[in-house]
């Protein structure tokens, strides 16, 4: 089985102007990854990379898996 890229996927996800709390980050994140397909091992992986550091690590890693939604600036 290949491995996914998981620093190519993406979930579209307003994080501008929401709840700046890190676990209500997360469970944003996760409900756009899953509705958009990904495997509860792509989510688990980010998880678990997100929640390795400290708060500016979990920003820094989501808004690498992040698209803003179109029409936003």
């Amino acid at each position: 089985m290949m491995k996914r890229d998981l620093n190519a996927k993406r979930v579209v996800l307003r994080l501008v102007g929401e709840d700046g709390n890190a676990w209500a980050i997360l469970g944003r994140f996760q409900r756009a990854a899953k509705a958009a397909g990904w495997s509860p091992a792509e989510i688990k992986a980010v998880f678990d990379e997100a929640t390795s550091g400290d708060y500016d690590h979990l920003l820094a890693t989501i808004a690498a898996h992040v698209e803003e939604p179109d029409g936003d600036a």
